[in-house]
Parts: structure tokens; C-alpha cells; sequence
């Protein structure tokens, strides 16, 4: 008998060991298979390229409710905002001085800018935040990636990656404003040795620090995902919609004395130019889907295939109250004339509506060698955009016989302008980092990329001087070579060397061909960006440095000038540059206090710059020759510091981040220009691990701590008025101290 309990004691406990292994088995193939995922156009920390990496618990513990951008601003010469001044809504990204328009967006390789603006609108993915699981931010040139050409950086991002556990989820966050995010999320684990499921659903919104600037987004992120010992599959689904009430046009110097919370947008005016309400409806609606299969094979222990199908769908439309507006930029004379109207008038308030439906897919493949020594990768994508875009008049005042301003019921169809756009896009790559030595290691990366876009229709712009909507038409093709070598050098376990050179293109964007003068088109821009760069790691402190020059060849930029529909002029400049030392430091004070630190000085010119100022007195433009001038937006000084504690379940950050005096014009008039400004950021919260649960987290954010009045981004004016020059200024004012509190329980 003893021997019998014996033996099934031991055949229990060998098929639990045996399940356990089997378990532990699948666990680690799948933790394989999805590292291996990560996309190719990645740095690793021996490519020559200035980067830094965010990981999930970096995410994790910085995600209060606000969005990616603010998530991102103690990167190196990075700067967020926001046009409802809360970071939530609309907000913004800007790296090395560049815009986003100039920043390449991937999500597993995937390009999110949009193929026509080649700017990413966060809004248009709220809480995506919640399913990150890594950010890689590159700064210049970078690596070959897919999309947008990176003319100031590349946000690589991956998402979440597939749960090995089960777990569920529910989050929340409230604060100042009544800005609010509540989340659920789970996963399934690893079921069968095979699947997992894993999804979130979230609700954002805000009242914004600017009047009415309200903001209402739904976000959702789904996949699924088939695993076994050499492959990888997986569905995944994110996007949401939103409403945000606009708090596009700032505000100027006297309405800011007054009252910098004041939002113009929405504003509705009698016939005596007096204001009578605002309306409700004057909001951007837009819903965006993105859907990804990504299929990761290993086909032995140095090849690795990687194929991704893309598809995303936008559609949307915002809604405008305007007042007394030229019927003819509306093309509605014969409209008016066809409901009965006479005699027409020549204005009439209206409220228009401006509608985008979008489609953007492709494919995009990736061959990837590893070996002791070497580093390659082969790849390419191919991608569509085909967009449609309409503008509706729904409502006009000229129709309505009633007194009552406030009354907007729509009371008209009319469609004044139609136009499509299609855009392919498609680019091969070869890269290589060759560890010649144990001390040298070679990066090489050539990319071709070429582009066709198209442009058809009858466009937004009423054209005075022919008397009709402008029409466009544009079909160009655009070939690029963008080439990058460069090299690391390993001088000992702590301290490295690197240098690298790289090249990179970008096409114009729509707005640089709708807004030039007629029987002009702007030309593609290029970038040759030399970096380099020194690393130390020690057990207690490291340091970098990096030293970048970033020479421009027909840079696009606002000169003042303005076009025969009165829209502002993007130009191709000769030459500019942008050139810097970024230091970066860190310090361990003690066991639970750390302190990081970085800085950028820069210097970012154009030459030979020619600035344009509209006469008011006799009409027309004069054209004024400054020579060098500092670019817009591209302060010569940005320095962020992290102070940070932890201890047991505790983790609390003081982070400052100071920005220079930023110029808002091309010109460099210090007139035109905002001054400098520190901001104080306050984290802190503590992680509770309870029977029952797998943690539960309370934390609290203060930003601008000490009340600063502070705004970083606006847009300027100027004219000759009996030839006196007169400038002026709009302002995105940012919000004062404000609070947001955090709860996140995991089971």
C-alpha cells in the first residue's frame, strides 16, 4: 500500500510538473515570438542614433489622463501644448523646433501621420496611451521608417503586447476642469498554449481651461492573438470618436489682458456686430478605426519574417458659425437665387460644415538576420491613402426671416466645394549594424521611397480675380534616396562613441499646393542631419552627449507672404539649419532618490530670409530682406529635470521643464515672440499590494505647480500702415495650477 500511495504521489506530482513545464514552455516561446515582433526600424543601443525609450512601466506610471504628447516632453528639445490648455483635446508635439507635421508616427510599424497634412492628430486616438507597451523617440533623421519623412524625429510606438496571465483591469482619473478618464481592461492569458485575448474600452473627457473647449472620446483597443513555437499572429483593432468644441484661433494681446480663458470660437454676432451667444454645435466629430494583422514568423534561430496588413478608416466632419461672410467665397449666388432670395444680399452669417472621409491601408514586410556579428534587415511597404473631402453650408442666416440669431436650425444643403485625393506610397529598405570588433560596430541603411499624389476637384478657397472656387489639380511623383551610415565605438563597458550621417526627403504637404500662387508647386525638401555622440554608464550616475547639425535644402516655410485668396504662403527657402548639443545626466543621490537632467542648446537659422508685410495704406506687399533669422517656434535653450523618489510601494517626481524665449515669426522681431517660461510638475502615488488583488495604485498629479502664466504656441501678424510696420500676436494660453487624481486596481 505504501508503495502504491508512494508511486501515485510521484505520478501526481511528475504530471504537474510535466503541465507546469508545459506551461512555462508556451509562456517563453510566446515572450520569444513577441520580442521579435518589435519593427525593424528601431535603434538599438549601439546605433548611432540619438533616441530614448519609454517601457510600459514607464508609460504606466506617468498616465494620469492626459495625452502621448505630454507623456513625451522630458524627451531632449521636446515642448507639449495643448489648445484647450489642459492636455486634453487638440493637443501638440514638437521636437528639435519641428512640428508634426515633420515627426514620423509608426504604431508596430504602421504610419499614423495623416497622408495629406503628414501630421498625427492625437485626438483622433484618445487613451491610446493605456494600450502602449513601448515608445522609442528618435531624434533627426533616424532610422529608415515607413510614412512621412522624419525631418525633426520618428515617435516609434508598439502596442500592448499579448497577456501571458489573465488579468482585468479598471482605472479611473478626475481633475481640475472636470477632466475625467474611467477604463477597463483585460486579458485572457495564454489559453491552450495558443490563444489570448486582450481588450480596453475607455471614456475621456474635459471642460477645458479655455471656455467651451470641451472635449468627448470614446477609445476602444482589441486583439487577438494565435501563438505557437515559431509563429505569431495577431488581430488587433484600436481608434475611438470624439467631440471637441474648437479652441482653434487663440486669442490677441487685449483679449489675453482681459481674459486669458476667453475662447472666440463659436462666437455668433447680430447685424449690428454685436455678440448674441455662441453656438453649440461648433465642434470637430470625427470616428477612426485602425486595424493591423501582424504575422511574425521565425523560420530558424537567425531568420526572422515579418508581414503586417494595414487598414485604417476616418470619418468626420466640424461645424463652424460664421459671421458675415462673402456669399461668393461659398459659391451660393445661384443658390440663393434658386430659394427665392432677391435682391441677394452680399454677406450672410452661415454655419458650415466641413466633412473628410478618408481610407488608408497596405502592407508592409520585413526580413530580419541576427547572428553574433551581424545585424540585417530587408524590408518594404506599400501603402494607399485615398481620401474624399465636401463642404456643406447647413445653415444661413440670409434664409431665416426671424430675428432670433441664436436660432441655427438647419435650413440649407448646399455643397460649394468637392475634391479627392489619392496617394500611394511605397518604399524598400536595407539595414545592417556589422560588430567588426568587440569594440567597433557599423551602421549602414538605404531606403528608397517614392511617391505619387493626386489631387482633383474644386477646393475650399473662393479665387477673387477669376470669380469661382479654386480649382485644383495636382499629379505629382517623387523619388528619394535617403541614405544613413554611420558607426559606435566601444571604448569599455561604460563609455561609447558614435557618429553617424544621414539624409532623408519629404514631399510637400496638400495645404503647400492648395495655397501656392498659380502656376507655382513647391518643391520636396531635403535633410542631410550629422550627429555625434558620447555615453557613460555607471553604477551611481551616466551621462551623454550628443551633438547634432541638421542642413535644410528647400526648407518650407511662412515668409508672410500671402496668395491671391488671401492664405498664408509656405516657401521653399534656399538654406536653414538647425544645429545643438543635447547633454543628458543622471544621478542616483541615494538608494530612493534620483535625480535626471537634460538640456538642448540650439541654434536653428534660416539664410538669406526675406520677409513679406502687407500695405494696408496702398494695398499689395512689400518684400523686406533680414538676411539670417531664428526660426519659428525653436528655442535656443529647452532643460528638463526629474527628481524622483521611491520606496516600497511610494514613488513620487518633481520634474521642471524651462523653455527660451521662443520667436513666432520667421522674421526674429522681438515683438513677435513669447517669452521664456519653467514649469514645476508634481507625481505622486503609492502601489497597495492586497490579498485578493493584484495591486491597486492611488496617485495624484499637480502640474505647473507655482502658477505660471505661460503660453508656447500662437501665431503673428504684421502690416505697413502709412508705412509704419505694426505686429501682433495670437495666444493658446496653457492652464495655470491644475490637479488630476488617479486610481488604477489590477486583478
Amino acid at each position: 500500500m505504501k508503495k502504491c500511495y508512494l508511486s501515485a504521489v510521484a505520478f501526481v506530482l511528475a504530471t504537474y510538473a510535466t503541465v507546469w513545464a508545459q506551461q512555462q514552455d508556451d509562456s517563453l516561446r510566446m515572450v520569444h515570438v513577441q520580442e521579435v515582433q518589435i519593427t525593424a526600424t528601431r535603434a538599438t543601443d549601439k546605433t548611432p542614433i540619438a533616441h530614448t525609450n519609454l517601457d510600459r512601466k514607464t508609460i504606466e506610471k506617468n498616465n494620469f489622463g492626459r495625452d502621448i504628447p505630454f507623456l513625451l516632453e522630458m524627451t531632449p528639445g521636446a515642448i507639449a501644448t495643448s489648445d484647450a490648455g489642459a492636455g486634453v483635446g487638440y493637443t501638440y508635439f514638437r521636437l528639435r523646433g519641428t512640428d508634426a507635421s515633420r515627426i514620423n508616427v509608426t504604431a508596430n510599424g504602421v504610419p499614423m501621420n495623416d497622408g495629406e497634412s503628414h501630421s498625427l492628430y492625437w485626438v483622433n486616438t484618445p487613451d491610446l496611451i493605456s494600450s502602449m507597451n513601448s515608445i522609442q523617440i528618435q531624434r533627426g533623421v533616424g532610422t529608415s521608417t515607413n510614412g512621412a519623412g522624419a525631418f525633426g524625429g520618428s515617435i516609434n510606438m508598439t502596442t500592448a503586447a499579448a497577456s501571458i496571465e489573465p488579468f482585468a483591469e479598471i482605472s479611473g482619473s478626475y481633475g481640475s476642469y472636470c477632466t475625467h478618464r474611467e477604463s477597463v481592461a483585460f486579458g485572457s492569458g495564454l489559453m491552450g498554449g495558443h490563444w489570448t485575448v486582450d481588450g480596453r474600452l475607455s471614456n475621456l473627457g474635459s471642460d477645458g481651461y479655455i471656455q467651451r473647449a470641451s472635449s468627448d472620446m470614446y477609445s476602444y483597443f482589441g486583439q487577438i492573438g494565435y501563438f505557437n513555437r515559431n509563429t505569431a499572429i495577431k488581430l488587433l483593432s484600436f481608434g475611438g470618436q470624439q467631440a471637441v468644441y474648437h479652441a482653434w484661433d487663440g486669442i490677441e494681446i487685449d483679449q489675453l489682458r482681459a481674459d486669458r480663458r476667453y475662447n472666440p470660437c463659436g462666437e455668433i454676432l447680430n447685424d449690428k456686430g454685436e455678440l448674441v451667444g455662441f453656438y453649440d454645435d461648433q465642434k470637430d466629430h470625427y470616428k477612426q478605426f485602425n486595424n493591423q494583422l501582424i504575422i511574425t514568423q521565425r523560420l530558424n534561430n537567425r531568420w526572422n519574417l515579418n508581414l503586417t496588413a494595414h487598414y485604417t478608416r476616418g470619418d468626420g466632419y466640424y461645424n463652424q458659425y460664421k459671421n458675415d461672410q462673402d456669399i461668393d467665397e461659398y459659391d451660393l449666388r445661384n443658390y440663393l437665387a434658386s430659394q427665392g432670395i432677391d435682391p441677394i444680399p452680399e454677406t450672410s452669417n452661415l454655419i458650415r460644415e466641413k466633412h473628410m472621409v478618408n481610407d488608408f491601408g497596405g502592407a508592409i514586410a520585413t526580413f530580419k538576420y541576427r547572428s553574433d556579428r551581424l545585424d540585417f534587415s530587408l524590408g518594404g511597404a506599400w501603402n494607399l491613402y485615398d481620401g474624399y473631402h465636401y463642404g456643406r453650408v447647413s445653415y444661413l442666416k440670409a434664409l431665416d426671416n426671424s430675428d432670433d440669431y441664436l436660432n441655427t436650425i438647419p435650413n440649407s444643403d448646399h455643397i460649394y466645394y468637392r475634391n479627392s485625393t489619392d496617394k500611394t506610397d511605397m518604399n524598400v529598405f536595407a539595414r545592417a549594424e556589422w560588430s567588426v570588433s568587440p569594440a567597433v560596430n557599423l551602421y549602414a541603411d538605404l531606403q528608397y521611397r517614392r511617391i505619387h499624389h493626386r489631387i482633383e476637384g474644386i477646393n475650399d478657397k473662393y479665387d477673387a480675380e477669376a470669380k469661382a472656387m479654386q480649382p485644383i489639380d495636382v499629379d505629382r511623383i517623387y523619388d528619394f534616396f535617403n541614405p544613413k551610415a554611420g558607426l559606435y565605438y566601444t571604448i569599455d563597458s561604460r563609455n561609447g562613441l558614435y557618429a553617424s550621417v544621414g539624409v532623408a526627403h519629404k514631399e510637400p504637404t496638400r495645404n503647400n499646393f492648395t495655397d501656392a500662387k498659380p502656376g507655382e508647386n513647391p518643391r520636396a525638401e531635403r535633410l542631410v542631419d550629422f550627429e555625434a555622440g558620447y555615453s557613460f554608464a555607471g553604477e551611481r550616475y551616466d551621462f551623454g552627449v550628443n551633438l547634432y547639425y541638421m542642413k535644410y535644402k528647400d526648407q518650407l516655410v511662412l515668409t508672410g507672404e500671402i496668395n491671391s485668396l488671401g492664405e498664408a504662403l509656405a516657401t521653399n527657402v534656399p538654406d536653414s539649419y538647425r544645429r545643438g548639443i543635447e547633454l543628458m545626466a543622471g544621478i542616483r543621490l541615494t538608494p530612493n532618490l534620483r535625480w535626471d537632467i537634460n538640456a538642448t542648446f540650439s541654434q536653428n537659422k534660416i539664410l538669406d530670409y526675406v520677409d513679406y508685410v502687407e500695405d494696408w495704406t496702398n494695398g499689395g506687399q512689400q518684400a523686406i530682406y533680414l538676411g539670417t533669422t531664428d526660426i519659428s517656434f525653436s528655442p535656443n535653450l529647452i532643460v528638463n529635470s526629474s527628481l524622483s523618489y521611491s520606496e516600497g510601494g511610494f514613488d513620487a517626481s518633481l520634474r521642471t521643464n524651462y523653455v527660451s524665449k521662443q520667436y513666432v515669426s520667421n522674421a526674429s522681431i522681438e515683438e513677435l515672440s513669447f517669452p521664456s517660461y519653467c514649469l514645476f510638475n508634481l507625481t505622486a502615488g503609492y502601489t497597495f499590494h492586497l490579498r485578493g488583488i493584484r495591486s491597486l495604485f492611488i496617485g495624484m498629479e499637480i502640474r505647473n505647480l507655482f502658477n505660471e502664466i505661460y503660453y508656447n504656441n500662437g501665431w503673428s501678424y504684421s502690416g505697413l500702415e502709412d508705412g509704419i510696420r505694426i505686429n501682433g500676436l495670437g495666444y493658446y494660453p496653457q492652464a495655470t495650477r491644475n490637479y488630476l487624481f488617479s486610481i488604477n486596481l489590477k486583478f
